[in-house]
């Protein structure tokens, strides 16, 4: 996976497939706060509607949520904004700002119910790039294959890059600034069907300013497609192999503890002990399929230190609400 250039952080040209979408994620975590969030904005012009979810870890086991959905008809790079969410490119490739202001409803995650109540939540965040982005451009790319089956549902092109965040998170008006706040971005365009793969497991891993992880291993009908990057040393290796092996809890579908060895081109392996400190589950349906997003947060271990970031898991499930591809 090479760097990419400033231009892929504008808005690409639409093709016409009705699914085409840009999308923009971002995720951070403080440890001394134990406050962050994940977010994520996708323009679909062809569907005529942008939409945005913001999700907020709240000190302990709690998640507040707001989003919404608005009419655009038209490819944009510049007005991303949706219910009270906004998302500032400041220097591309470099930093961007992300606000929020509003009412959001809370969960506590550790409850079996859907209880929820209302918090006012007020978000000023600041990214710094740590890394350089590090992607694919979706120029080219034909053929069959697990490749070529992921450009048709996840996107055709694609980049992440770790950064560092200062700001603050206030719910109703306790104030929670930034102190160790780190996480990973990205950006994807093409067309998005949550429908498509068989599942996916997603990484993204800070340990400290200078080691950092993301990529993702894709499960197709063409069988798993293993990418992403691991930046150590000053320079980065594109990842070849996601070995990973998980334990459940005892729903049968929600991640508790994760163990990935991540083979880079060069050959070295590296071994990474995640512990889910939460698992936020997120249920998206389209064209009557039935798909599970869990976002976990986790305490990575690595080479004898420690850090954090996002193991997520994508599931489809069946009738019966198991997963099609068993979690392994």
């Amino acid at each position: 996976m090479p760097v990419l250039d400033a231009h892929h952080d504008f808005a690409h040209p639409v093709e016409s497939d009705q699914a085409w979408s840009e999308s923009y994620y971002f995720n951070a975590y403080d440890p001394v706060t134990d406050t962050g969030f994940f977010t994520r904005i996708g323009v679909r012009p062809n569907d005529g509607t942008m939409d945005a979810g913001m999700s907020v870890w709240l000190p302990g086991q709690s998640l507040a949520h707001v989003g919404g959905v608005r009419e655009c008809h038209e490819m944009t790079d510049s007005d991303l904004a949706v219910a009270g969410v906004r998302y500032d490119r400041i220097e591309p490739m470099h930093a961007w700002r992300i606000t929020a202001a509003g009412d959001a409803r809370a969960w506590d995650l550790a409850r079996v119910d859907d209880r929820a109540r209302s918090v006012a939540v007020e978000i000023d965040a600041r990214f710094d790039a740590l890394t350089p982005a590090i992607g694919v451009d979706g120029r080219g790319g034909s053929g069959d294959g697990a490749s070529a089956q992921t450009r048709q549902s996840v996107g055709k092109g694609h980049l992440e890059q770790a950064g560092r965040w200062t700001g603050s998170i206030t719910v109703d008006g306790v104030r929670h600034e930034f102190a160790e706040a780190r996480g990973n971005r990205d950006k994807s365009w093409g067309p998005r069907r949550w429908g498509g793969p068989r599942m996916w497991r997603w990484f993204s891993v800070n340990v400290g300013d200078d080691v950092h992880f993301g990529g993702i291993r894709i499960g197709t009908d063409a069988g798993d497609l293993h990418r992403g990057w691991v930046w150590r040393d000053g320079e980065h290796a594109s990842i070849t192999e996601w070995d990973v092996h998980t334990k459940l809890d005892d729903d049968g579908l929600t991640h508790r503890v994760t163990d990935v060895r991540a083979t880079d081109k060069r050959g070295r392996v590296h071994e990474l002990h995640g512990e889910l400190l939460r698992v936020a589950p997120v249920r998206r349906g389209r064209a009557g399929n039935q798909t599970m997003l869990n976002e976990g947060l986790a305490r990575w271990t690595y080479e004898g230190r420690t850090g954090y970031g996002i193991a997520e898991y994508l599931h489809q499930l069946d009738a019966d609400g198991a997963p099609v591809v068993p979690i392994a």
